[in-house]
């Protein structure tokens, strides 16, 4: 795997976009994250389709082309410097493919912000742009809002880069399932995600020489391991230099899942942290995808050779 370019940092007073690629957002919490960018010195403007709702498709933000013109014309915007994803939910695949991605080549590197549906976006900015991205909290989301480890986390990402250029598990996480550690490039996200995107145009080929970021929500423990079965199954696991586990909220008791993490994962001769605290939880970690950096299992970190962002 190669490292990609790395977006310049934030400033006082940047203009961000706030976009919703894939799930309606609750207004009050919208307007809470918008009042805690504004906090942060930041110029937030909400594109168009923001607060629509599907008509038929409740799931829905609206429909696939205008969720896509809103992300497309925000990160065309020369007036902004980053552009941030509101919530997950679904929706992302439907629209990816309707992207001018020569278009948003043009216009130069920005910062992208997401996690959970938006992984789709975070493999397609690496794959036709050649982006790092940030895989961090949404915007409104209730884990971001009321949470100021994961506030400041993402504030000092996009702000200072430096301080966080080490990043250390959330406390009491971080521990070794698989001892050791590897070096590579960071990539992933959420699993359903990856699985589901397997094949299509932006997908990368497999995760070889990287350093493997996974997590999920509300999925059973055998689904976990049909996903990861599938993932090995498919060779795309093939060559991984080490792997980094998140959250996994709503996944069952986290004593019923180990054993398949263990199963599917314990194998692989490589370094695996678990629990780590990024993804669907309290105070998630923004990391960095597109960068090399050194996991280290038995510490409880993943150290990057240059900040996320210049």
């Amino acid at each position: 795997m190669t490292t990609l370019v790395r977006p310049h940092r934030l400033a006082p007073g940047a203009r961000v976009a706030v976009v919703a690629p894939s799930g309606p957002v609750a207004e009050e919490r919208l307007e809470a994250g918008l009042d805690i960018l504004r906090g942060w010195d930041l110029d937030p403007v909400v594109t168009p389709h923001v607060r629509d709702r599907h008509g038929e498709l409740g799931y829905l933000a609206g429909t696939d082309a205008d969720r896509a013109a809103d992300l497309q014309n925000a990160w065309c915007d020369p007036s902004v410097a980053a552009v941030l994803c509101a919530r997950g939910g679904y929706g992302v695949q439907r629209m990816v493919d309707l992207l001018d991605w020569e278009a948003m080549r043009a216009v130069g590197p920005k910062v992208f912000v997401g996690f959970s549906d938006p992984t789709v976006l975070h493999q397609a900015f690496a794959a036709r742009l050649g982006l790092v991205t940030l895989h961090g909290p949404a915007a409104a989301g209730a884990d971001f809002i009321k949470n100021a480890r994961a506030q400041e986390q993402l504030r000092a990402t996009l702000f200072d880069p430096e301080s966080v250029q080490s990043i250390r598990a959330v406390p009491n996480g971080g521990g070794a399932l698989v001892p050791g550690r590897a070096r590579g490039v960071t990539l992933g996200g959420c699993l359903s995600l990856l699985t589901s995107d397997l094949g299509t145009p932006h997908a990368p080929t497999g995760a070889r020489g990287g350093l493997l970021l996974i997590e999920d929500v509300g999925e059973q423990a055998y689904r976990i391991d049909r996903m990861l079965t599938q993932l090995q199954r498919s060779g795309w696991l093939d060559g991984v230099a080490g792997i980094a586990l998140g959250s996994w909220a709503r996944c069952g008791p986290y004593e019923t899942l180990r054993p398949v993490l263990v199963d599917r994962l314990g194998g692989l001769g490589v370094p695996v942290v678990e629990e780590f605290g990024f993804g669907h939880c309290d105070g998630a970690l923004t990391i960095p995808l597109g960068v090399t950096a050194e996991l280290d299992a038995d510490a409880g970190t993943l150290t990057l050779d240059e900040p996320a962002l210049r």
